[in-house]
């Protein structure tokens, strides 16, 4: 299989573990900040034996620093969205605003070519994620944290692309990226809760670290992808996860899905095929 087509499925897979994961969060207890500190830091233990095996990122340090700094500003703009609405109402907002920014970002920041076949995928993506998100719009003030909470996507996933290939390895960029977001954030998420943390870690740590090894799956697969190929591509592929966390919503989480936003999950789905396929 070509790189291309390689890192194109592993963005898909990566975006199905990716709605799994906020599925989890989103069906967990009230308090969404304990919530993100267990899955963050379940993710840093897991990967810690791994530390000491794995090659120091050398040449990815300050992109290491960057993309803790945007990750604490996403999982803050995070909790708050799924705090205030249902997650099919804020996910497809925060999935679909990111591909369109990263897209421009990854040209200015990393050289990505941009192909006719690439805009036409990135359209799909984003006019279908519209449109499963018109018929149920969160309210405004969830609205304005779903998109914050987008804009941030963009932001780390270009970082973590740049910071993924500078990186020696791949595995040891994704190590000290998880480390470094699951001890510092979700250590201060956790101090932040204090009591309530440990009263929340008591009944959901299973999914917390059920959630944790599948953000590593999710996230190792989009890091491995983002230093084999087109970073606009890839980006547009992961919101794949709309497609999955819809579904989700719909059986698990029992919300209700019109005619609109079946139709919207399937110009995503278009999307991506041409990403894939023409990419």
């Amino acid at each position: 299989m070509p790189p291309a087509h390689l890192a194109g499925w592993m963005m898909v897979g990566s975006g199905m573990a990716h709605a799994t994961v906020n599925a989890i969060f989103k069906a967990g207890g009230s308090d969404k900040m304990s919530g993100r500190a267990m899955i963050d830091g379940s993710s840093a233990l897991l990967v810690l034996p791994l530390a000491f095996v794995v090659p120091w990122p050398t040449g990815a340090g300050w992109w290491l620093a960057a993309s803790l700094a945007a990750h604490l500003v996403y999982l803050t703009c995070l909790v708050r969205a799924f705090s205030l609405a249902d997650m099919s109402a804020v996910y497809p907002v925060m999935r679909g605003s990111a591909p369109v920014i990263a897209a421009v970002a990854s040209v200015m920041v990393l050289g990505d070519a941009i192909t006719p076949a690439i805009v036409l995928g990135i359209a799909g993506v984003t006019i279908g994620t519209v449109l499963v998100a018109a018929r149920n719009a969160p309210p405004l003030h969830a609205l304005g944290w779903a998109l914050a909470t987008g804009a941030t996507i963009a932001a780390y996933t270009v970082i973590d692309a740049r910071g993924v290939r500078a990186a020696p390895a791949t595995i040891s960029y994704v190590v000290w990226d998880f480390m470094a977001t699951g001890i510092g954030i979700g250590g201060f998420f956790a101090l932040r809760r204090g009591r309530e943390f440990v009263a929340a870690a008591r009944t959901q740590w299973r999914a917390g670290l059920g959630a944790g090894a599948l953000s590593i799956v999710s996230y190792g697969l989009a890091l491995g992808a983002y230093r084999m190929g087109n970073l606009a591509r890839l980006a547009a592929l992961r919101e794949t996860s709309i497609v999955f966390g819809l579904v989700i919503a719909v059986v698990f989480l029992h919300e209700r899905v019109n005619r609109t936003r079946a139709a919207g999950a399937a110009l995503i789905a278009l999307g991506a095929g041409v990403l894939i396929i023409l990419g």
